[in-house]
Parts: structure tokens; C-alpha cells; sequence
């Protein structure tokens, strides 16, 4: 079987963004793979967070991915933190990649922007404890989005120097695995933008654990444009908030955008937003409500976690011990 990793940062609440862009092919994944699927709680302290509101999340994210059907009978779910292979690899790979490699980061110039004297070390060293996370395991495959790709190039990057400076042909390489169905979804407020958990306004995004009137509320209230729907994809090219809700409402139902258009052509955007708020309450209201039932017990919540971990260490705790074998360092 192939070894998938993945992660998910558990600072703020998963939205349908990450819904329809990588949980739910994580759980299509469980057959026939086997998958590593981590709470990212480490790279989250690369910003400043609550110390209360991350152990809270990362038990609401967990419940979430519970709720939304991953198995822990079958997927490694845990929190990065419960599993040290993660930073011990994550300081190796600090001294194998080069300062140059980092700083042509996108994420990490987007997200530094102007004030990268003052953002966090953590922040840009962030794609090395990525590499760590993926290759401590030995995963082959990565599920990600296009704008996750240059990570990845990055490990294979790391990963092949490692190799060559010592030697050795130990660390695989990565392959991405971009589903076919993987959805960007865009915020509700502003189509140029992805649809975050950081964003300042929850009314930007739809929370896996938002109600059926609070969906429909933010749907009423999704920027969209006063021409009606167009009968040809070509035509949403500049209208991203427009194409963005139609994006939602294919990706929702398993059709192409084509086939909405088809259905929807000619109507306008008042009536197109009751039919995706339908859809909407029907898909996610039912993971919100599995997951208030995971998170009404955090023991129990911290005993799969736990157990989870127990299982990632096992496959990389003697993978990362022969890294710092290679390397020269002394076992403890």
C-alpha cells in the first residue's frame, strides 16, 4: 500500500474550503492506502496563538475530521506535537537545506509581505518541519493543493541533498497527489482571495460547524455581481465571486461548473443562493453536528489522538533514529 501524509493546521475551525479541497479526498484515501493524517499543531505556533484556544481546537479539528469520516481503525489520525521524530528530523533538515531555497518561498513572501524583519524564525524555516513531517514517515505521496506544490518540490529538494551528502539512498521522493475533484474555494467576501481560518471576517467562510441559519445568512450576504448567470464557464473569468459560489454549488453536487451553468443559465444570483444554501445545510450541517457529539467528550478525543500517535511513532521513530545515525549522531 502507498504511505499518504497530511496535515492540517488546527488554530481556528475547518471551513468547506478545506471540506472540499482536502479533508474529504483524505477520507476517499483511506481505502487501499495507507494513510498519516496530523494536526499540524507545531507549525501553528509559528504565529503567536492563545495557548488555551489551540489545545481546544486541536480537539474541535479533530472531532471535525472525525465527523467528516476519517477512521482512526484505518488512517493514523494524531497531533504532530505528541510524536518528537517530527522536530528532531524537522533540525536535521535546517542544516541540510540552503538559506536560498527558503527565502524563493511564495507562501513565505506572501505571508511575510513587508515586515519580514519581524516575522517568526519558525515561519520561514516552516517548509523544513514540513519535509520532516512527510519523510520521517517515508510517505511517497502528498495530497495537495496547486499552491502546495512548491513544498513539495522543496522536500524532494531536501531529500535528494540529504542523500548525496552522506551517501546514502535513504529518503524517498514525494510525489503530489492533486485529486482530480480538489476544489479552491475562494472567500464569500473578496473571489481574489482562498478562503481562510485567519481571515478577520467569519462571514468570509462557511464553518463546518455553522448552523443552518447561520449558512444561509452568509450566502444571502457572499459578494456577487448584478449580471445573471452566464451559459459558458469562459464567461466567469472576470467574475470571481461569481464563479466562486458556482465552484461551491459543482463541487457540493459532483458536477462539472459546465453542468451548472447548463442547469442555471439566464437565472439570477438571489435564486442561484437559495438552491447552494439548500445544498450547503444538506452536506454540512450533518458534519457539525457529528462533530459537537466527538468534542462533548475530549477524553475520549485524547485517547484517539493518543492512540494515533502511539502508531505514527512506531513507523517513525526508527526512520528518524537511522537519520541521525547517518548523520553522526550518537544514539540516546
Amino acid at each position: 500500500m502507498t504511505r499518504i501524509f497530511s496535515g492540517i493546521q488546527p488554530t481556528g475551525v475547518a471551513h468547506i474550503g478545506n471540506y472540499l479541497g482536502a479533508i474529504r479526498n483524505w477520507v476517499a484515501m483511506q481505502d487501499g492506502n495507507e494513510p498519516v493524517y496530523c494536526l499540524v499543531d507545531l507549525h501553528a505556533l509559528t504565529v503567536w496563538v492563545n495557548p488555551v484556544e489551540l489545545r481546544d481546537q486541536t480537539r474541535l479539528n479533530a472531532a471535525l475530521l472525525l465527523a467528516c469520516g476519517i477512521d482512526p481503525r484505518h488512517s493514523i489520525l494524531f497531533h504532530q506535537s505528541a510524536v518528537h521524530a517530527h522536530v528532531r528530523l524537522a533540525w536535521i533538515f535546517n542544516c541540510v537545506a540552503r538559506f536560498g531555497w527558503l527565502s524563493r518561498m511564495t507562501q513565505f513572501k506572501d505571508k511575510a509581505g513587508k515586515d519580514r524583519e519581524n516575522v517568526s524564525t519558525g515561519l520561514f524555516v516552516y517548509p523544513n518541519l514540513m519535509a520532516a513531517d512527510i519523510l520521517a514517515y517515508h510517505a511517497t505521496e502528498v495530497p495537495v493543493g496547486e499552491d502546495q506544490r512548491q513544498h513539495i518540490e522543496l522536500a524532494n529538494d531536501i531529500s535528494l541533498k540529504f542523500n548525496h551528502d552522506y551517501g546514502v539512498d535513504f529518503f524517498p521522493q514525494i510525489f503530489p497527489r492533486v485529486a482530480k475533484s480538489t476544489a479552491r474555494i475562494m472567500s464569500l467576501r473578496d473571489g481574489a482571495r482562498k478562503m481562510s481560518k485567519s481571515d478577520l471576517s467569519d462571514q468570509s467562510r462557511i464553518n463546518l460547524t455553522d448552523d443552518a441559519d447561520t449558512i444561509a445568512q452568509k450566502i444571502r450576504r457572499a459578494k456577487t455581481d448584478s449580471e445573471p448567470i452566464p451559459d459558458c464557464a469562459g464567461s466567469l473569468d472576470n467574475r470571481p465571486e461569481a464563479r466562486n459560489l458556482i465552484g461551491i454549488y459543482a463541487a457540493l453536487s459532483g458536477v462539472s461548473t459546465d453542468d451548472v451553468l447548463r442547469e442555471h443559465s439566464g437565472k439570477g444570483f438571489s435564486a442561484f443562493k437559495e438552491i447552494l444554501t439548500d445544498i450547503l445545510v444538506d452536506r454540512i450541517v450533518p458534519i457539525g453536528d457529528a462533530a459537537k457529539r466527538y468534542a462533548a467528550d475530549p477524553i475520549e478525543i485524547d485517547r484517539i489522538l493518543h492512540a494515533g500517535a502511539g502508531r505514527a511513532a512506531t513507523i517513525a521513530e526508527p526512520i528518524v533514529s537511522e537519520a541521525e545515525r547517518i548523520v553522526g549522531l550518537l544514539s540516546s
